[in-house]
């Protein structure tokens, strides 16, 4: 019996995923593998019996990586799963600050026991017009799962598209509309667009060709147009909020949408803070806690990673009797001392799958035998003595 602990509630349809050689709840002790949403972990200790953490979602902020690989534990995230609602998302808030229908409808409320009404609305409704976004130019930065097909919806809206992206995958620049206009830097986007839309990971870095934290300051500010609106549905930190202030009351910017309210933009002046409600649709947590629950099975009985974002993704059919499972630094002469100790033990090792990520490194060794569970468990205890082994599994 495998034990999985939710440290957030995960959509029905995910959980059932796991059969009944799962026990799947909140209140366990020591599992096997914790699924998790929002919950904030940086300062959890994780027990040894821990071997996954999947977040249902794309973002991993609220999980300390570095320390769940120093400790053999695989994190993974869903990409894509709820690209579509953060999509749409972005599109409403594109629409909702062009269109003053938030201040409308504020209006509205302010006025509802007055029996005049209809009329103070014609008389009222000049102060909340705004513009429409055909023919003006969207600029994306990050053409991944969301900021693509977002490209694509605002050319099919009739918008110019400018998009920078110089990381995109080969899948998601197959998938981009031809009218998407390429450019090659930041600045093409700061200072050629009407509205301007971010879609990338938060990284903190000395390379500012590198770092996204505060992309959005009164440096790049600057170089934007007058009037310029931002959207951001992708971390907090990517706007100085200081900077945004001063730009608001300028003029410099007209509104800021965010999808990440804090103490500052809450109740600032030209901000429609949203409450995180991106990726907040039935069919988007679902699809997260599908794929989440389908990814730590897949780990847990066969080996397999898939959409890992602290350890490289391996995977092989699992065609073998029994298959050992190394998590172990990226150092040289490591597989060379794995494949000795199986060696050694006069074990053929039929099939082998190994890849690093940085730092890190993952070997599948498949092997074919009537091999008993004390020799297994010898095996697993000499590769597990080799200096750089973070982790051995062994799966039957």
């Amino acid at each position: 019996m495998k034990n999985v602990q939710l440290l957030n509630k995960i959509a029905k349809c995910g959980t059932d995923i796991f059969d009944e050689n799962y026990a799947v709840a909140e209140n366990i002790e020591n599992p096997d593998a914790i699924m998790v949403r929002s919950a904030v972990m940086h300062d959890m200790e994780f027990g040894d019996n821990l071997k996954a953490i999947a977040r249902a979602g794309a973002g991993v902020n609220n999980i300390p990586l570095d320390k769940c690989a120093d400790q053999g534990i695989v994190v993974f995230n869903t990409p894509g799963a709820n690209a579509n609602g953060v999509k749409e998302a972005a599109l409403c808030g594109m629409l909702l600050a062009c269109r003053d229908i938030v201040g409308g409808i504020n209006w509205v409320k302010t006025a509802k026991d007055d029996p005049n009404v209809a009329k103070l609305v014609e008389k009222e409704k000049s102060k909340f017009a705004g513009t429409e976004i055909k023919g003006k130019t969207l600029g994306i930065i990050g053409l991944g799962a969301i900021g693509g097909p977002l490209a694509n919806a605002a050319v099919h809206l009739g918008m110019d598209v400018l998009g920078c992206d110089p990381y995109i995958s080969v899948e998601a620049a197959w998938n981009l509309s031809r009218a998407v206009h390429k450019v090659n830097t930041r600045e093409d986007i700061f200072k050629n667009s009407d509205i301007i839309s971010i879609h990338v990971p938060l990284i903190d870095n000395p390379d500012p060709s590198v770092a996204t934290k505060y992309m959005i300051n009164k440096d790049t500010i600057a170089m934007m147009k007058d009037g310029v609106i931002i959207l951001n549905f992708a971390r907090d930190a990517l706007v100085n909020d200081d900077d945004i202030e001063a730009a608001l009351k300028s003029g410099k910017v007209r509104r800021y949408v965010t999808d990440f309210p804090n103490a500052r933009t809450a109740g600032m002046d030209g901000v429609i803070a949203i409450p995180h409600l991106g990726a907040s649709t039935e069919e988007s947590e679902d699809n997260c806690a599908v794929m989440a629950a389908k990814q730590l099975r897949e780990y847990l009985e066969l080996g397999n990673i898939v959409n890992s974002v602290n350890f490289p993704n391996v995977s092989m059919p699992h065609s073998g009797d029994v298959r050992v499972c190394v998590l172990h630094k990226n150092v040289p002469n490591i597989i060379a001392q794995i494949s000795g100790v199986v060696s050694a033990a006069n074990i053929n090792i039929e099939n082998m799958a190994n890849r690093s990520k940085k730092d890190y490194a993952y070997s599948i060794l498949e092997i074919i035998g009537d091999l008993s569970d004390d020799t297994m468990n010898d095996i697993a205890a000499k590769i597990a003595a080799i200096d750089g082994i973070i982790k051995v599994n062994v799966i039957r």
